[in-house]
C-alpha cells in the first residue's frame, strides 16, 4: 500500500515540516519506496493558486535529491497532495507515479490514491486516459469523465461534493479507495481503510514529528490568522490531537478548515412517514442542511495578510 500527505491553508503556507517527516515514509521509516510525488497549487496572495508546481520520481523519497531539496525550499501553497509509492498496480515507473493531474473548466485536478482496486474495467469514452498502467490513474479519469458529464462549466465546492457522492461508491466498492483530490479550490479525502487529519489554528503548541527527532515551536513560526488542515494516512506527529475519518467518508477541507463530511449528521431533514392517507403532509422547513458536529465555517473573508513564510 502507498501513503498519502495533503495541505489545505487559509493562507499560502509551506508544507517543509510535514514533508520532511512524510518523506522519510518513502523508504526510510516505511518500506514505499517505489517512487514518490508532491503538487502544489502554488500562490502568493489570499487567492488559492490555479497553477501547479509538479513533482515527481521514480526513486525512493528518503534518499531522493529533489526531495531532499524540498524539504528546504518553502513553496506557498493553499493546497497541496503528496503521495509515496509502494507499487502494487503497475510497474515502478515515472509515469505510474502519484499524483496525477488532469484539466478541467479551465482548472488542474490533482489525484493520488492508496489501494488496490480488483476487477475496476470502466469504460472510458473521453479524453480523459490514462498514460500509466495504475488502477489509481484509471479511477482517476473515469471520475474526471463523469464530472465533466454533470456539470457543464465548473460547479461550487458543495455541488462538486454531492457529485463526488454519488461516484465514489461505484469504485470503492472494487476494493480500498483512500484518496485526496484538489482543484486548487478545496481538498477532498475519502476513506476506506486508513486516512486521519489534524487543524492547525492559533493557539499554535509545539509539535512532535513521528519519522524524525524534531520538535517544532509552531507558535513561534505562525501569526493569529494562520489555519490550516493536514490529512494524512498515518499520523506525522506524536503530540496533537488527530482525528480518524471514518471509512466510507468525504470529508472536505476549504480555507484551513473542515467544510463538510458525508456523515449522516450532515443529512438533511426528512418528513417522518405518513400513517394517515387524510393527514396533512408534513413540511420540512426551508434553510440550510444541518451541519456536521465536527466541521466549521467552510469559508472566510480575506484579509489582506501577508503570506505565512512558515513552514507547517
Amino acid at each position: 500500500m502507498c501513503q498519502l500527505l495533503g495541505m489545505n491553508s487559509h493562507l499560502p503556507a509551506s508544507l517543509t515540516l510535514s514533508f520532511t517527516g512524510f518523506a522519510q515514509r518513502g523508504g526510510g521509516t516505511d518500506h514505499h519506496g517505489d517512487g514518490w510525488g508532491i503538487a502544489f497549487f502554488e500562490s502568493d496572495d489570499c487567492t488559492p493558486g490555479k497553477g501547479v508546481r509538479h513533482f515527481v520520481d521514480k526513486h525512493s523519497a528518503a534518499s531522493s535529491p529533489m526531495a531532499h531539496m524540498l524539504r528546504d525550499y518553502p513553496i506557498k501553497s493553499h493546497n497541496v497532495v503528496a503521495h509515496v509509492r509502494k507499487a502494487t498496480v503497475g510497474q515502478v515507473k515515472l509515469e505510474n507515479t502519484h499524483p496525477f493531474v488532469r484539466e478541467l473548466w479551465g482548472r488542474y485536478w490533482v489525484f493520488a490514491h492508496n489501494g488496490d482496486l480488483k476487477n475496476y474495467t470502466p469504460k472510458l469514452h473521453s479524453s480523459f486516459r490514462p498514460v500509466g498502467t495504475t488502477d489509481s490513474e484509471l479511477a482517476f479519469c473515469w471520475i474526471m469523465q463523469e464530472l465533466a458529464k454533470s456539470h457543464v462549466d465548473v460547479p461550487t465546492v458543495d455541488e462538486l461534493t454531492r457529485t463526488l457522492q454519488e461516484l465514489i461508491p461505484q469504485i470503492s466498492s472494487h476494493g480500498t479507495f483512500n484518496f485526496l483530490l484538489s482543484n486548487g479550490q478545496a481538498l477532498w479525502a475519502h476513506a476506506t481503510t486508513k486516512l486521519c487529519y489534524v487543524l492547525r489554528a492559533h493557539p499554535f503548541n509545539s509539535v512532535h514529528l513521528k519519522d524524525e527527532d524534531v520538535v517544532v515551536n509552531l507558535a513561534s513560526l505562525n501569526c493569529p490568522e494562520d489555519k490550516l488542515a493536514i490529512v494524512v494516512t498515518e499520523p506525522l506527529t506524536t503530540d496533537e490531537d488527530w482525528q480518524p475519518v471514518s471509512p466510507g467518508q468525504l470529508k472536505v477541507f476549504v480555507d484551513g478548515t473542515l467544510a463538510s463530511c458525508s456523515c449522516q449528521c450532515a443529512a438533511p431533514p426528512r418528513p417522518a412517514p405518513i400513517t394517515d392517507p387524510l393527514a396533512p403532509v408534513p413540511v420540512v422547513a426551508e434553510g440550510p442542511a444541518p451541519q456536521c458536529v465536527e466541521a466549521c465555517a467552510a469559508s472566510s473573508a480575506c484579509k489582506n495578510i501577508c503570506a505565512t513564510s512558515q513552514p507547517v
